[in-house]
């Protein structure tokens, strides 16, 4: 396979006409295919002599507990119609995910379409996110809300820095360019933002709603809060579209149960049942991530343990036979000697007399981000070790549920 850097003046029409096919637009949002390449760095892989698929990846972070580690997105990986099953999406998202660790990321992360077809390139599921549908009239919140201000998609830029000062916890992710965020305000249509502002201009937090109709549904494809008083307002100023707008759908923000937040969940998801407003609860995992520098990531892993843990890691990355021999990053395969406690690292080799894991990285990812614990890593994914070492790892890795509450 023969890759490139995307050239914008030759390749536009391309990417248009590949996003197009794949439905990703409609005709006339070609700009937000612009917008996200604007800020991303774009592989092309030609067929034939014409480009025929596309991906893109962008830089920022991702939290473990407190500390922020550099992170790659894969953004968007296209394919054109004609060009599927060539293996083109597999191997140039590899030479992506290669260049990304080249470029310092200790961790790479995207959303999967399907379940399995990313871990052939090392990437472990994520967690469950669980989305609300609710009616928001039954909101159990009673507090005073400003006037909100208008948002359009004119205002990405101080829409994304609202993002990327707002709360965040374990899992959570950032994507740094302002042009990811402009191609996503537009994306599926019918979209507009409501916020509020400081005395300096700053939007402080915000919502950004897709939604059409006399009465919805609507859909928060995110929200952006810096502290509780916030967060009430946003959910105050959801309140009051109850008046018309029969259901209100949402992402669960990490460490809040909204269920708790709602007026009879339970009889209200009986009564709309099999109805275009059905007040329900859906656990969808839709991310994946995988890890790309193990001592980088390492290093970043601040643990909450009176005594730390040393072990050997034998890790196996199945990515390396999706890179081209000369890539310099072959994954993260081999064997490293592994401490985990309030200064966590790892250095290549292996000590005798330290409990062994065998595990692929997909499922030790999974672990170290706490999406599944050890005791039940054994049990479905690439990932063995003796009993007493299984429950030492469960005790030791007691995490929040990772959230990235980014659209990755």
């Amino acid at each position: 396979m023969q890759f490139r850097e995307y050239e914008p003046d030759n390749d536009q029409a391309a990417a248009h006409r590949v996003w197009r096919e794949v439905g990703w637009i409609r005709p006339g949002e070609e700009p937000r295919v612009d917008a996200l390449f604007e800020g991303s760095n774009v592989l092309v892989a030609d067929l034939n002599g014409q480009p025929e698929c596309f991906v893109a990846r962008g830089t920022g972070t991702v939290r473990h507990l407190e500390t922020d580690l550099p992170f790659v997105c894969i953004e968007a990986v296209t394919t054109s119609r004609i060009a599927r099953k060539q293996g083109l999406a597999g191997r140039l998202t590899a030479q992506s995910i290669a260049q990304g660790a080249l470029q310092g990321a200790a961790v790479v992360g995207l959303g999967m379409f399907e379940q399995g077809y990313y871990d052939r390139l090392g990437f472990g599921s994520g967690s469950y996110d669980i989305w609300i549908s609710f009616d928001p009239a039954d909101l159990l919140v009673d507090a005073e809300f400003g006037i909100p201000e208008r948002l359009c998609i004119d205002d990405w830029e101080a829409v994304h820095a609202s993002r990327l000062a707002a709360n965040r916890g374990h899992g959570a992710c950032t994507i740094t360019p302002p042009s990811f965020t402009a191609a996503h305000m537009a994306l599926g249509g019918d979209t507009f933002g409501l916020g509020y502002r400081d005395f300096d201009g700053n939007i402080t937090h915000h919502l950004w709603i897709q939604g059409s109709g006399e009465q919805g549904p609507y859909s928060v494809r995110w929200m952006a809060y810096r502290n509780r008083q916030q967060f009430i307002e946003l959910m105050a100023l959801l309140k009051a579209f109850g008046d018309q707008i029969r259901l209100v759908r949402m992402y669960e923000p990490p460490g809040i149960q909204l269920a708790s937040l709602l007026r009879y969940p339970k009889r209200s998801a009986l009564v709309t049942r099999g109805s275009d407003f059905q007040v329900q609860a859906q656990a969808i995992p839709w991310w994946q991530m995988r890890i790309c520098d193990v001592p980088a990531a390492m290093a970043g892993t601040k643990l909450p343990v009176a005594e730390p843990m040393r072990l050997n890691v034998e890790l196996t990355d199945p990515i390396e036979k999706y890179l081209d021999d000369e890539c310099e990053w072959r994954g993260v395969g081999g064997s490293y000697v592994v401490t985990l406690g309030p200064q966590s690292h790892a250095e290549e080799g292996a000590e005798d007399g330290l409990p062994t894991l065998k595990a692929s990285v997909n499922a030790f990812t999974r672990l170290w981000l706490g999406v599944a614990p050890a005791s039940g890593l054994c049990v479905t994914d690439d990932f063995s070790a003796d009993a007493g070492l299984i429950h030492q790892l469960d005790r030791a890795l007691r995490l929040p549920r990772p959230c990235p509450c980014w659209p990755l």
